[in-house]
């Protein structure tokens, strides 16, 4: 006769059920790109079509910036221009505002679509981390309450950028971790998540035509030979730093064999499997560039990293997103592409409807619809799996360049003048 413990096989089951429904659908999208850095989530019934007046729930803006708002616990956190400063805003569940902490005065954007605000905040659970082109770099407590700041410009110089800043900070298990790509001294440098003191800086200069070397991607942490690395990507090269002391492990170059002048890098890229899929060139003036590039240690060190290459697929602001080993691409015009990450085989295109109006908000998958937002405010929504079709077009009367955040069937757009919040059924 077979015996067992009731209350721990209880115990057991609801435990793998919690896992199950956390590993569905997280409840967190603690970065830019979300968990995975891939811009999707496979979980979850999100909406489809929906009216700007009758969301659940939009939240007023004190003034302008695109950073992506991310979630913790339910509490959702973007930056913005307060009075002219830098502002951090924390919202409950409801859009209730919770606290909102101002820093120094803002250096506002240059483009149409630009801000002071464009980085967009990242945590850990532990902490909110958040950079202004100001060069304000800062922690903060769950409370709004600072634990510490500095200031980057002040520190070392300003951002010789033609555009306004765009690369996000990122955090590995010690550290704060920018990189600044420009026409001018460039690096990538660490900051301590508990102090702010700087644990490591190395240089990252190479030489480009005319604006090859402004970067506006953001870096991402990776896995190499087993541990975790930091990927920048920029000036024409991909480099791989150990996260712990900045020592280069690798990099590659030769995405611009041409020299073709005025490439900067802005897409950033995204993981599937081993393979960096990287958007390069000028998507937006007919020259696109997407390249493949194999990760990881190589035991033979002359092997080359580039997979394949394609002169027929690109984008140039959007950065693609990977969901269920294939990799999708929004272009800045609204072509819509799937690729085969192994190869670069195209399995499919699509288009969303012509208009004067660009792509500059990173599209988003969740639960198999792309929901990609055109700068007028127009969110397109379409079925992407095997094939592409146009759902719908949902006017959130508002510009949005924000990237769409998903969590628990609820969508957050973040406009240039309210944060919206759309459930689904």
């Amino acid at each position: 006769m077979t015996h067992w413990n009731r209350p721990r096989f209880v115990l057991v089951m609801l435990l793998l059920v919690g896992t199950r429904i956390s590993a569905a659908e997280p409840t967190n999208w603690p970065r830019w790109r979300g968990t995975q850095d891939n811009g999707s989530i496979e979980a979850g019934s999100y909406p489809t079509q929906w009216k700007a007046d009758e969301v659940l729930w939009k939240a007023a803006l004190p003034g302008r910036g695109c950073s992506t708002p991310i979630l913790w616990n339910k509490t959702i956190v973007l930056t913005a221009a307060v009075d002219g400063r830098d502002g951090v805003l924390a919202f409950d569940w409801s859009g209730r505002p919770l606290w909102q902490t101002v820093f120094g005065p803002e250096d506002p954007g240059k483009h149409r679509n630009g801000s002071g605000s464009n980085a967009s905040p990242v945590t850990d659970g532990q902490a909110i981390y958040v950079y202004f082109k100001s060069g304000t770099l800062a922690a903060l407590e769950f409370d709004g309450s600072v634990r510490w700041q500095t200031n980057l410009v002040k520190r070392f110089g300003p951002a010789k950028l033609f555009w306004d800043h765009g690369t996000s900070p990122i955090l590995s298990a010690s550290s704060v971790i920018m990189a600044r790509m420009h026409n001018g001294e460039s690096w990538v440098a660490a900051f301590d998540k508990k102090s702010g003191e700087i644990r490591w800086k190395v240089a990252r200069n190479y030489e480009t035509p005319v604006e090859g070397d402004h970067g506006y991607a953001t870096p991402m942490l990776i896995k190499h030979d087993g541990n975790d690395a930091v990927l920048v990507w920029g000036a024409e090269h991909v480099t791989v730093y150990d996260p712990e002391d900045g020592k280069l492990l690798w990099s590659y170059g030769g995405f611009n064999p041409e020299s073709n002048k005025l490439w900067p890098s802005i897409s950033t890229p995204v993981i599937a499997g081993d393979i960096a899929v990287i958007a390069y060139g000028r998507n937006d003036r007919g020259i696109p560039r997407l390249h493949g590039i194999r990760l990881g240690a190589q035991p033979n060190p002359d092997a080359p990293r580039r997979l394949w290459k394609r002169n027929d697929v690109g984008t140039f602001v959007p950065s693609p997103i990977a969901y269920r080993g294939r990799v999708y691409l929004v272009g800045d015009r609204g072509r819509v592409q799937c690729v085969d990450p192994a190869t670069g085989k195209m399995l499919w295109t699509g288009s969303f409807p012509k208009n004067r109006a660009a792509f500059y908000a990173s599209p988003l998958i969740a639960g198999g619809k792309l929901y990609a937002p055109r700068e007028d405010g127009v969110v397109f929504v379409a079925r992407i799996e095997e094939r592409f079709e146009l759902l719908a077009e949902n006017d959130m009367q508002d510009r949005v360049i924000a990237s769409p955040v998903p969590a628990l069937d609820r969508l957050f757009i973040r406009g240039e003048r309210h944060l919206f919040c759309i459930a689904g059924k």
